[in-house]
Parts: structure tokens; sequence; C-alpha cells
């Protein structure tokens, strides 16, 4: 029980010694939040599944980006709360007037948590590294214009030169997607072929060097991940004191939401990232005698959808043969066949059942938590089961025998496998109701649940799979500029066919067009245009079958100061390095 107790519930750690035995560099960076703090304790977060590399660039899934997210920067970060880029390692940057030269000025003084300088070189090696073809991270994909990658170069130890081919709507917050690796550590990994393996989870915690305002302090698999505050980070509050506040930043892992739910309601956990929307109820029910605050943080940005593998596998650099069999091929290649799926979802039903009611019909990455760029006029098709089974009917599949079961012109009976993260409840019961829905359709669908790691090689990279349904987090800001390897047909994450040589289809063509207009043009009305005639393409096509987006609610532990929680991810931890335990001995 001693154990359980000192883990949660901001009680104090160390002393804040280490944090002020170091001098503050001479360009620091003031954050103004609402409180001064004051040093001490831990904030403890219950989420599902753990880091699977402390490599920020090389990190693909939610928990390793939940977690490099606090221990690397970028040049700039992208506040919020005020939905503005604002300066972190750059403290400020200019450009020429056509927008296709831009110079970024570096703090001085800035330092790696080994204390090692931090300087442009860093950032020039941080950009070769997310440009390298052989490694390709997904963040690549954002970084180009008219197909071209930026060229990089640095006049002095401070200064960083960006040279575009082009102009690019949101290159300032772009480029701090690039978060900054030590190249003093990293250079040799990268030159001898082995970067993408480099901070591995097994990797000593003190050789995991950061240039955020968090170092890894311990990991252990499968049960925590825990940080403490970067001595040499250069963030300070209006006070000029050395930020973070915190002792001790921890990542509980749990295996699924209930037990989330249940480490929370034993007080072993401050927050939960991830709330079943039944659950809601019962928090509110219980806020006051728990000492917690629910927060209604509005539309999720998480867009959920299905999809079918139209990959095909690699021969001699070429793509060859689809990697799902002839006949499942030929029913996901066929519009009509993903358009007669989202027609037979029942999205009322979802939104009634597994989302209680707290729920909203989406169809797009941009939800209508996102105010700049949700487009109402923009859906796709909707629950109509009668004209699914016409559509099923033009393609020739019929009930052939009378069991319910349509078969194709040789016999085959038509259905899929549907897998899903077998942690997440809600999406489980949603395939669920899809099941069904498709059987009244005469569809055969076999649901699978399947840990998230497995489920995530699957889209990634062996593509052992014939559909699946999962969801899609904004990226931030909230911007259809930032989904290029989403919507490009060579990005990493275009999950029906990912990294294509050439686009597969014309469809897939004219949206790579669009989205670089999209990306590119500095005029808003265009780029807005854009965006609404890729959206109608995407659901014209049903590349992907969208399904309901939730309304969050997340609970939090009372007692903490400057927690500010919102929609935008990480929806808790996003000024983590300002939060403070304003009260002890909860």
């Amino acid at each position: 029980m001693l154990a359980i107790t000192l883990l949660g519930c901001g009680r104090p750690g160390s002393s804040p010694a280490h944090r002020l035995s170091v001098a503050l560099p001479p360009d620091t960076l003031t954050f103004d939040g609402p409180e001064l703090g004051r040093y001490g304790g831990r904030f403890v977060i219950a989420e599902t599944g753990g880091p699977r590399t402390f490599n920020a660039i090389m990190s693909n899934d939610q928990p390793s980006n939940d977690v490099n997210q606090r221990l690397f920067i970028g040049l700039t970060e992208f506040d919020l709360n005020s939905q503005q880029t604002v300066p972190s390692l750059a403290r400020s940057w200019d450009h020429t007037p056509d927008g296709r030269t831009w110079t970024f000025h570096l703090r001085r003084g800035a330092r790696f948590s080994d204390g090692h300088s931090l300087t442009a070189e860093d950032v020039l090696f941080s950009f070769a590294v997310v440009y390298d073809d052989s490694l390709h991270p997904s963040v690549q994909d954002l970084l180009k214009v008219n197909g071209r990658k930026f060229e990089l170069s640095a006049p002095d130890s401070h200064t960083v030169v960006f040279r575009l081919a082009g102009s690019m709507a949101l290159f300032p917050t772009l480029v701090g997607a690039v978060r900054i690796m030590p190249r003093h550590l990293l250079e040799p990994e990268w030159k001898r072929g082995a970067f993408a393996s480099a901070f591995g989870v097994g990797t000593p915690p003190e050789r995991i060097v950061s240039s955020g305002a968090w170092r890894l302090s311990r990991y252990v698999a499968g049960e925590r991940t825990v940080l403490s505050p970067n001595p040499y980070w250069f963030g300070v509050d209006r006070s000029g004191r050395r930020l973070p506040y915190l002792d001790e930043l921890v990542f509980e892992s749990v295996p699924d939401q209930n037990t989330a739910a249940l480490r929370f309601e034993a007080g072993e956990v401050d927050a939960v990232d991830s709330v079943r929307p039944e659950d809601y109820g019962l928090y509110e029910r219980r806020s006051k005698a728990g000492h917690f605050t629910l927060y209604d943080v509005g539309p999720s940005l998480i867009s959920n959808f299905l999809w079918f593998n139209l990959n095909r596998r690699e021969a001699a650099g070429k793509e060859g043969a689809p990697v799902v069999d002839g006949p499942h091929y030929r029913w996901f290649a066929d519009p009509r066949f993903r358009q007669a799926v989202s027609k037979a979802i029942d999205r009322d039903a979802i939104i009634r059942g597994p989302f209680f009611g707290f729920a909203f019909k989406n169809w797009s990455t941009m939800t209508k938590g996102s105010h700049a760029w949700y487009t109402p006029a923009v859906a796709g098709p909707d629950y109509d089961p009668e004209g699914s089974k016409r559509l099923l009917a033009e393609m020739g599949l019929r009930d052939r025998d009378g069991d319910g079961t349509l078969e194709d012109a040789d016999g085959r009976p038509v259905g899929f496998s549907l897998k899903t993260n077998s942690d997440n409840e809600t999406r489980i019961a949603i395939d669920n109701l899809i099941k069904d829905d498709l059987a009244r359709v005469g569809i055969q669908v076999t649901s699978l649940g399947v840990d998230l790691k497995t489920l995530i090689t699957n889209v990634r990279s062996d593509f052992d799979y014939q559909a699946v349904s999962l969801g899609l987090g904004s990226a931030v800001p909230s911007d259809p500029a930032m989904a290029a390897n989403f919507y490009r047909s060579s990005g990493a994450s275009h999950y029906w066919h990912v990294r294509q040589k050439r686009p597969a289809t014309d469809a897939e063509r004219q949206i790579d067009s669009l989205f670089e207009i999209q990306a590119d043009t500095l005029d808003d009305a265009v780029r807005h245009d854009a965006w609404r005639r890729m959206q109608d393409l995407v659901n014209q096509e049903c590349f992907v079958i969208w399904l309901p987006s939730q309304i969050v609610k997340l609970p939090v532990r009372d007692g903490f100061g400057n927690l500010h929680p919102v929609a935008l991810p990480h929806r808790i931890l996003w000024n983590i390095d300002r939060v403070f335990v304003r009260a002890r001995g909860r």
C-alpha cells in the first residue's frame, strides 16, 4: 500500500536544487502562466500501452509521441491555448518577401540534458535524418514544397537558414514538427545505418539525452515511464525561475480503459486522458467526493474510420501483387463495395450505443473540434441499407444459395476480417455493431481485437490484415497541411495503400495535386477551396469509411495549478512544464 500511495496524487518528491544549481542561459524563454508555481510533487497520468521508442524522429505511435513530445523540442511550438505558433529553440525568425527564404535565430546557451551545447549543427543533423529516404519518418511528408525538400544552411552556430522551392502556408509551424536530437550522440548511429533503433526502450535512461523541459529518469516496461526536469532547460516562469515546477511526470502504463478508471478511482493516478463515454455520468457523480474535476473540452479532434487493405507487395523496388488475396482485392478496390459498406453502417445507432449519445457524425480528418477547418457541408455515404444492397448487386454479389450471405460469381462468400485494438472497448463495441449492420446486407465480418503494438505493425509494415478500424488524432495545429502523411499517396499514413511509388488511382492523383495547393499557397480562400475538394474526393471514393467522433470529457485530480485541459492533443500534458502542486497531503 505504501508503494501505491507514493506513486501519485501530486505528493512531493525531491528538492528543486538540481534545477537551480545550473546557471540560466543568456536567452531564456519566459512562460507567463496564470499562476506562479511552487517546486515539488509529481503528476501521474494513466495511458493505455507504453512507449515503443524514445527516438522522437522515428516515433509513430501515440504512447511514444506523448512521452517524446515532452523530452524533445522543435524550433517552434504551437501553443494550444492561444492557438498560435510561438518561439521555442528559435527565439525569433524572419523571411524574404516571397516567403522562400526563412532565417531562424537560435537561443544562445541552450543545452541538452547532458549539458552539451545545443546549436545549429544539431538542427541541421535532425533535418538530415528526417530527409533520409532510407528511414522516411512520417514527418518527412510535411517538409516538402512542390515535392522538393528544404535546403538548410548554418551561417553560424546560432542561425539556421531554410530555402524553399516555393511558398508554404504553415512553414514556421511545420519546422517545429522536427524534434531536435543530439548530434554528438546520434550522428555515428545514423552513419552506420542504426538510427532507427537508437534511443530504444532498452537504452539506459541516463543515455537518453533530451532537448526539452524533461529528461528520462526511469523506464519499466509495461509499468511506467518517469520523467524528471532537465536541469539545463531554458524555460522560466515570469519571476525568472527555471521550469518545470514538478519533480516528476509519471506515465503509468495500463492494459485498458477499465484499468485506467480503477487506478484513478483508487487515487493512484491524477488524470486519465481516454475515458469511455459510458463512464462520464459516473465520474460526474463522484467528482466532488473524489476531489477531482471532469473537464468538458468539447468535440474530439480524433477522427474514427475503417479502411480496406489495398497495399501491394514491393518487388525489386516496384509495386507488385496485392497483399490480400485476389477476390478480396477485387472487392476492396471497387469504390462501389466501399460505398456499400459505408451505406450499411447505422451511425446513429453507434452514437446512441457505444458513445452513449456523446458523439457526432464526422466525415473528415478535421472534426468540428477544428474551428478553422471543419467543413459542415462535406459528407460521405450515410446509412442507406437498400442503397447498399443495390451497389453490391451492381458488382454481381448476390445470395446465390439463400443462406443470407452474398457470394461472388465464383461462389465465394463475401466477407472480411476487421481488426482493431483490443484495449479500446468502445471501438470493439462499434465493430460489433458494424458486424451486425453488414450482416443485414449479406456481408460477413469477423471482428478481431489485437494489442495496439501488433496492430501498428500490421498497418505500417507487414500489412497482415484485411480491414482495420482505428482513429487518427489531429496534428497540432489542426490544419489539413499537417496531414501530408495521410493525404499524399506517398505518405506513411496513407493507410489503405501506404508509400505509393506513384498515385494508384486518378482520385489519389487529384488529391496529391490539391494537397500541394492547400499546403503551399498563402491565399486562405484558395486553401479552403482545395481542402473542400480533397474531402469530397475522399468521400466519393470511400478510401476510408468514417465513423462518429466523440465528445471529450477528462477527469483530473484537484489541487494542481496552471492545469488547463484542451481539445487538441496532448489535451492534459500540453503545458505540464508549468503545472504545479497547489495543495499537498490530499
